[in-house]
């Protein structure tokens, strides 16, 4: 808006408003940002890569503590926080609501998709089992690829790393957008019931921040709708309060871990946190997860099945885990192993998942043609299915049929069976034992077992306790290989899918493993002392492991495996039904006695403190080993897609060395040449102004006497003045005094936009007041609407407490005043990231050191090893 292209350092000080090129998909950048491979997460960009960056907006935190913003203020008359408990808790349960419908909706696609081809997989037919998956697939990829492309208004999918972004104080366009939701929700449920090897889990946070933002402001230009209620809510701060509130319920939601939600927002998501958000945002995860509980309690494919509020632990806990284990100080030895081990396969998978996303925007941009380019994204996501759908149909035809026995209690289970894959061309046989109930022999295909349907399935049966011989090596070995590459190719394809399941997937096949290999070294222990030594619990380690070595989580993620793996008291029955895709091999000297089965005892299990500190260390092994290589896989697509984030510390190099910022200060980075705005403004300058530039805000001056130098007041956004400047009612005729009327002030809620609606008419505006000689006479006054407490601090403070400063209290603006309190300079969040400071400094140290080619690297006081 209202944007010209300056050719002075001077011009470009300040975030441009205008909302620039699509930034929202990596796939739809024209150029991208080279990321180095160094635990500080530092990167470069080129010139004209951060020029898409500063086509960010950046986001104030704090309002602007205006006079208009007072009165505001002194108009409501409560304080009790009643309506904003209220709002958590109305975003918490339509959160659980969605995460329910999306379950339902994945879980009866998924079941639909394989009763059409249940009768040619009983019959063996490969191929015809091979054409309907794959058309069934088809049509739902291309329903799930066209939702974003062609629907939402970013033409892409958003994901976690948009909001992460927003969080942390950059504005991205169309994040939240009515249509933005509903594509993303039907892309979402269709991509993971398609068969690509995905999850829900980042597009449900992105939900749950859609119905945080929107639910608590009760306004869409989209749909046309303002609503009066909650107005007081309509400010950046609470906005962002309840939009991570929204986030930590979705991840609440599909987990049903209200606990690891609030800590993975804590952890991962949120830049601004304090005790007050954290209670909220607890509760509201806690009424998500309540409602997704309290809904799967009685539906399954939106059947009533009875009982409802019923809480089944079974059902409850995802990764249900029966048994447990008494540990001993051994298991620290492999599962060192494992940590280091998905530290390496982490930063390997982030690695080849950045390259890939490099690969497609530069194949994509260089189709001119933008219907084209969608099209072309469109055939890559066809690309992936048919690979896909190939891999899991026909890999289990080279497999051969394990045999397992277990319990059949009645002839419904019986029947549900047949429809299980994991059956895969294995006979099965039955009979009905002395004490009249039905039992079943039949042997399953390992490879169809963990590769058909989704990951969820899978991991599942490679959590299972006591199962040592349950999956051999060259199914897990194949699973691991085709499953890590496949679900790298399809994370940033344009689907909205998640990478928590494939992430959890992969690191239980390599988990399994691992304990496969000291079962086959020391043998299936049955004493208490070596009961230890179980792959299913080397697989949940392995999970844990390479999440960690992925996404860097470390508490949240603790807690999130510890949920998953049943940690409530419940009564569990021994045996494991394949109605849940449970396979389970029962061998005592190769027979199965039908008095071992058929009788259930109860098991409580009350929590698994035993794996809590082998996942504790395995998370942290993995952290540590993947920051040696590269940034985590969420902040490198921060950086791959431009997004400025400033990180909670600065780390800047030069010449391979970090450089102590206590040591610079803010005169070293700041922009000088401000341009500046007096509490008396000409309307014509001040048209021209806004014509001629793209500054993002002002500082506001003026003298105390007229004998004084013109000394800071405050500063004033570029949005509040072009509100301002549509209102002539408030312009004022030239006087002696400094004196205005406050007969015509405007409320703050006119002066308080996020985007201006008509930009035509608005530029029609400024030509008229620049070059209409009636408004050279005209003045406004902008004492009544100037932040009175934008914060300032002197040429000489300390660069790093500049940096805390500008990023603890999330400021788009922070002006540098001298000893005297005249402004000389003005620091933005573009002035902050780690490149344009490393250039900064670097002629700084060029002008302090003439001779510093002579001297020793490490001799110099700014730099620290």
């Amino acid at each position: 808006m209202l944007r010209t292209h300056m050719g002075n350092a001077e011009e470009a000080m300040l975030m441009v408003e205008d909302h620039g090129p699509d930034l929202i998909n990596s796939q739809d950048l024209r150029r991208q940002c080279s990321i180095s491979r160094s635990s500080s997460a530092y990167y470069h960009c080129e010139e004209q890569e951060r020029e898409h960056m500063m086509a960010h907006e950046s986001l104030d935190y704090l309002p602007s503590h205006s006079k208009v913003y007072k009165k505001w203020l002194q108009e409501k008359t409560y304080r009790n926080e009643w309506d904003r408990w209220l709002l958590m808790g109305l975003i918490g349960t339509a959160v659980g609501m969605l995460g329910f419908l999306v379950h339902q909706i994945i879980d009866s696609l998924i079941k639909l998709k394989w009763d059409l081809v249940e009768k040619y997989v009983q019959d063996g037919n490969i191929h015809m089992t091979w054409l309907c998956v794959l058309a069934s697939g088809l049509a739902m990829v291309v329903f799930s690829s066209g939702s974003v492309l062609f629907f939402c208004p970013a033409g892409s999918p958003s994901g976690l790393p948009e909001i992460i972004g927003y969080l942390n104080g950059t504005s991205i366009q169309h994040l939240f957008n009515s249509k933005t939701f509903l594509g993303t929700f039907v892309s979402c449920v269709l991509a993971v019931a398609s068969g690509l090897f995905c999850g829900p889990e980042g597009p449900m946070i992105h939900l749950g921040a859609l119905l945080g933002c929107g639910l608590s402001q009760l306004q869409s230009d989209t749909l046309g709708m303002h609503l009066p209620i909650f107005t007081r809510f309509r400010n950046s701060a609470d906005k962002r309060s309840f939009i991570t509130a929204g986030a930590g319920a979705g991840i609440a939601s599909v987990f049903r871990a209200p606990i690891g939600g609030l800590l993975f927002t804590f952890e991962e998501v949120s830049s601004f946190w304090d005790i007050r958000l954290a209670w909220q945002t607890f509760f509201c995860c806690l009424m998500a997860t309540f409602t997704t509980d309290l809904l799967s309690s009685s539906l399954y494919g939106f059947v009533y099945r009875g009982h409802f509020g019923f809480f089944e632990a079974e059902k409850r806990i995802i990764f249900w885990v029966k048994n447990l284990l008494d540990l001993n100080v051994l298991a620290f030895i492999p599962t060192i192993l494992l940590g280091m081990l998905g530290g390496l396969l982490g930063a390997l998978f982030v690695s080849l998942n950045i390259k890939i996303n490099k690969l497609r925007m530069q194949f994509f941009n260089s189709i001119p043609k933008l219907s084209l380019r969608k099209a072309s994204k469109l055939l890559e996501t066809v690309l992936i299915l048919v690979c896909t759908t190939t891999v899991t149909v026909y890999l289990p035809y080279f497999f051969p049929c394990t045999p397992v026995t277990s319990v059949r209690n009645n002839s419904e289970i019986i029947n549900q069976f047949k429809r299980e894959i994991s059956e895969y061309r294995c006979s099965s046989s039955t009979w009905i034992g002395p004490d009249g109930i039905r039992y079943s022999n039949q042997t399953f295909n390992q490879a169809a077992a963990l590769l058909v349907e989704n990951g969820k399935q899978g991991i599942t049966y490679l959590f299972k306790r006591g199962t040592h011989e349950e999956f051999g090596y060259s199914s897990l070995c194949t699973a691991l290989a085709f499953y890590f590459i496949l679900s790298c190719w399809t994370a940033g394809s344009a689907v909205a899918s998640g990478v928590v399941i494939p992430m959890l997937y992969t690191g239980a096949l390599y988990g399994r493993i691992i304990g496969l290999i000291l079962v086959s070294i020391f043998g299936v222990q049955t004493n208490e002392y070596g009961a230890w030594i179980d792959p299913g619990l080397f697989a949940a380690i392995g999970a844990a492991s390479f999440f960690s070595g992925v996404s860097r989580l470390t508490i949240s993620l603790t807690v999130i495996m510890l949920q998953h793996l049943g940690t409530v008291s419940c009564k569990a029955q021994l045996g494991f039904s394949l109605v849940n895709r449970e396979v389970m091999l029962r061998s005592q000297g190769g027979s199965f006695h039908p008095s071992m089965a058929g009788h259930s005892r109860p098991v409580e299990i009350t929590n698994d403190v035993q794996s809590l500190l082998l996942i504790m260390l395995a998370v942290m092994v993995a952290k540590m080993v993947g920051d040696l290589f590269n940034a985590s896989l969420y902040s490198s697509l921060l950086k791959l897609k431009c997004i400025p984030y400033l990180d909670v510390e600065p780390v800047v190099h030069h010449r391979r060395k970090w450089l102590n910022l206590e040591l610079f200060s803010a005169r070293d980075v700041m922009e000088p040449g401000v341009k500046v705005l007096h509490l008396k403004e000409n309307i014509a300058s001040l048209a021209r102004l806004l014509a001629s530039t793209s500054h993002g805000g002002f500082p506001v001056v003026c003298r105390p006497k007229p004998e004084h130098p013109e000394v800071f007041q405050g500063t004033i956004k570029r949005f509040e003045l072009c509100a301002l400047l549509e209102n002539e009612q408030i312009f004022e005729p030239q006087t002696n005094g400094e004196s205005f009327s406050s007969s015509h002030l405007l409320s703050y809620e006119k002066i308080t936009v996020e985007k201006l609606p008509n930009l035509s008419r608005l530029t029609m505006l400024l030509n008229r007041y620049a070059t209409d000689p009636q408004y050279q006479q005209l003045f406004i006054n902008l004492e009544p609407y100037i932040n009175r407490s934008a914060m300032s601090v002197q040429a000489h403070f300390s660069l790093q407490r500049t940096y805390i400063i500008f990023r603890t209290l999330g400021l788009r603006h922070l002006t540098v005043v001298d000893l005297q309190n005249q402004v000389v300079g003005v620091i933005t969040r573009k002035d902050l990231m780690p490149f344009p400071l490393e250039e900064r400094l670097r002629l700084q140290l060029a002008s302090q050191s003439p001779d510093a080619g002579e001297q020793p690297l490490d001799s110099r006081p700014w730099m620290c090893s």
